[in-house]
């Protein structure tokens, strides 16, 4: 059985210089990359549909939430193969299951995807959500007084490479005309950013809920107002896939599968939030009813990007944005980490389930 504390335990210490490393080795072997900025995975080649008995997939799952989703909106009974759930904190220990073979498929943030590039990691997105872009806060200590971006100069922030909190960090440096140099970046594991900052060890940590909800519970902490970090997180979650494992046909048809099982969940949750908010939040994560109905508004609606050029535009985005503060050992594409062949299930998907897309940028 995966032991995902092993994995992170394997990952304490490292830094993304270290990754640099791991690429070295892997792009010996490393097959299916694109070589421009086009995306790997033509999106009109078909995928394979048929799922023989006995597939499995590995999926890797954060705070059970994945699962969770699946399992409440009955999407994981229908599934026509066995899946297996490990829970990780955080992108970096789910890269390193997928770089020992120890997990098929993830959900993460935009970032993790982004390190994986830089590691010589080939786990191309095959699908992805968007939810509120306010849904991250930077939160503050007790005893602390930042209500601007300008007043992060000097301070100590909770920072952790290879997570969407880290690229929310950088943006918000570069708002306010501040170098990394400029504060003092503590690095910790993602689970550990709660406690650092409501007990003081660092003056600022980029919280997402049930964690904010959490931290308003301690006297004297608070949030650097919306109006100042409005745009700093994207909001956006994906689901990933080790190369492998799409293209393997049993395992590519899974994921395929997988994949639109993911957007009729979320749509599930769109449309039962009271449901979805009593069986998760207050019954799997431990937060009041006030909490829980809190957190589930701060998400907003779930919709569903299509995997096109215009994600992949808002990807290498991203990208621009931690390199820009000298925070990518190398640079690399966004193109490279996407299979669009998975755009087409999406659609359908979408289309049956009611959901919908994410708007175009205009």
């Amino acid at each position: 059985m995966l032991r995902p504390r092993t994995l992170l335990t394997g990952l304490l210490g490292r830094t993304t210089a270290s990754l640099l490393a791991v690429a070295a080795v892997a792009s010996l072997g490393l097959t299916g990359c694109a070589s421009d900025d086009k995306p790997v995975g033509n999106a009109n080649a078909p995928l394979p549909t048929e799922i023989p008995a006995g597939t499995k997939l590995v999926v890797g799952d954060q705070s059970e939430r994945l699962k969770a989703v699946l399992q409440f909106s009955g999407e994981l009974d229908k599934l026509p193969f066995k899946v297996e759930f490990a829970n990780f904190v955080g992108g970096p220990a789910i890269l390193e299951a997928f770089r020992a073979g120890a997990a098929d498929v993830a959900t993460v943030g935009d970032v993790p995807p982004i390190h994986a590039l830089v590691a010589g990691q080939d786990v191309p997105i095959v699908a992805a959500s968007q939810t509120s872009a306010s849904a991250l806060k930077l939160a503050v200590a007790p005893g602390k007084t930042v209500t601007t971006l300008a007043d992060l100069k000097g301070k100590k922030i909770a920072y952790a490479e290879g997570t969407a909190q880290q690229a929310a960090v950088l943006r918000a440096l570069a708002r306010a005309g501040l170098k990394p140099s400029d504060v003092q970046l503590v690095r910790l594991q993602l689970a550990e950013f709660l406690d650092a900052v409501r007990t003081g060890q660092v003056d600022i940590a980029p919280l997402v809920e049930p964690n904010v909800t959490r931290l308003l519970r301690t006297q004297g902490a608070s949030l650097i107002p919306d109006s100042e970090t409005t745009g700093i997180y994207g909001g956006l979650a994906y689901l990933y896939a080790r190369r492998a494992t799409v293209t393997d046909p049993a395992k590519a048809a899974a994921t395929r599968a997988l994949a639109a099982a993911y957007v009729r969940a979320f749509q599930w949750a769109n449309t039962h939030q009271d449901e979805w908010a009593r069986k998760y939040y207050i019954e799997s994560q431990k937060v009041s009813a006030d909490d829980a109905k809190r957190i589930v508004d701060s998400l907003g609606t779930y919709t569903f990007p299509h995997l096109d050029q215009q994600l992949v535009d808002r990807q290498q985005g991203t990208i621009d944005a931690i390199d820009q503060a000298g925070e990518l050992p190398k640079k690399v594409h966004a193109a490279d980490g996407f299979d669009l062949r998975f755009d087409a299930v999406i659609t359908q998907a979408v289309a049956e389930s009611g959901a919908s897309f994410e708007p175009k940028a205009k």
